[in-house]
């Protein structure tokens, strides 16, 4: 075994990524203060083939600095759209049809790890890295997944939290038929 160079990781174009198909998950950002935050969302939408993230509210916009450095250029493969509230989003979610998952601790939570996607489209709402979800927003939820934790801390990061849901969903919803053959 060895670490593959770069010019061996079998990766597809921007363009080739636009037209592909994708998982049916659009990750909805409320009120995310951080950009590096925003950014390494992106970074995971694109590793994870999703359809869209929604930026909501005081949630930075690309182009951005910021936002680059660890998106690495995912603001140009995943399709994203900017709301000024994230009730707009959800409601525009909700009407296409998506079934709105709140990523939070919450009454009548699931965790993560139990919940079991159908062939519907989900929307996941990842809130704001202090006061978490917005109530009315956890209102319009259809659901509540939660991560377990055992230490003393009683959240996670909101960029490693996505990796994790996101982990979840594409590899629940057959994810892998998207990976490109790497047998060497």
């Amino acid at each position: 075994m060895r670490k593959l160079q770069t010019d061996e990781i079998i990766r597809i174009s921007v363009t080739e990524f636009m037209e592909a198909e994708k998982i049916p998950v659009v990750v909805v950002l409320d009120n995310i203060r951080s950009q590096h935050n925003i950014g390494s969302v992106f970074r995971t939408a694109d590793a994870f083939r999703i359809e869209a993230v929604h930026l909501c509210g005081i949630t930075a916009m690309p182009p951005s600095r910021e936002i680059q450095k660890t998106a690495l250029g995912a603001t140009e493969s995943v399709v994203w759209k900017y709301y000024d509230s994230t009730r707009q989003s959800i409601t525009e979610l909700k009407e296409a049809g998506y079934h709105i998952v709140s990523i939070e601790q919450a009454s009548g939570s699931i965790m993560v790890q139990d919940f079991m996607p159908d062939s519907g489209k989900y929307a996941l709402v990842l809130g704001n890295e202090v006061h978490g979800i917005a109530d009315d927003i956890i209102d319009l939820s259809d659901s509540c997944l939660e991560i377990p934790q055992a230490g003393t801390k009683h959240s996670l990061n909101i960029a490693v939290a996505a990796g994790i849901v996101l982990w979840e969903f594409f590899s629940k919803l057959n994810g892998f038929k998207m990976v490109v053959d790497k047998s060497r």
